[in-house]
């Protein structure tokens, strides 16, 4: 089976382990969840240089999505479904649980929003 179909699968991940509110580790794989954007913490870089302009800088609610991604994650049975990878080496993956799609999860709840 070529190399891009395996990538393109979609598996579990038994024990995700949230970093913020847009990305997680399943094992050593960082996932940064695909078409969604997140608050960031107050750790992030991108918050503290010259990227702030285009950074969601809401520390609040940024432990809100990250608090909201984890009770999500812990409903049930995760999905990873890779999409290639980002700047970062990250894999880009639709993530979800029992078949609901976390990015819309949090979207809906006003704790993420599209990525453009």
């Amino acid at each position: 089976m070529p190399l891009s179909i395996l990538a393109a699968a979609a598996f579990l991940c038994a024990s995700p382990q949230v970093h913020d509110g847009d990305s997680i580790r399943c094992g050593g794989e960082r996932i940064r969840i695909a078409n969604i954007d997140a608050p960031e913490l107050p750790d992030s870089p991108k918050c503290q240089d010259r990227r702030r302009s285009y950074a969601w800088c809401d520390f609040a609610a940024g432990y809100q999505a990250r608090n909201a991604l984890r009770a999500f994650l812990s409903r049930g049975r995760v999905t990873v479904e890779r999409m290639g990878t980002d700047a970062y080496g990250r894999t880009l993956a639709m993530v979800a649980v029992n078949g609901q799609d976390a990015g819309e999860y949090l979207i809906s709840r006003g704790l993420a929003r599209r990525w453009q």
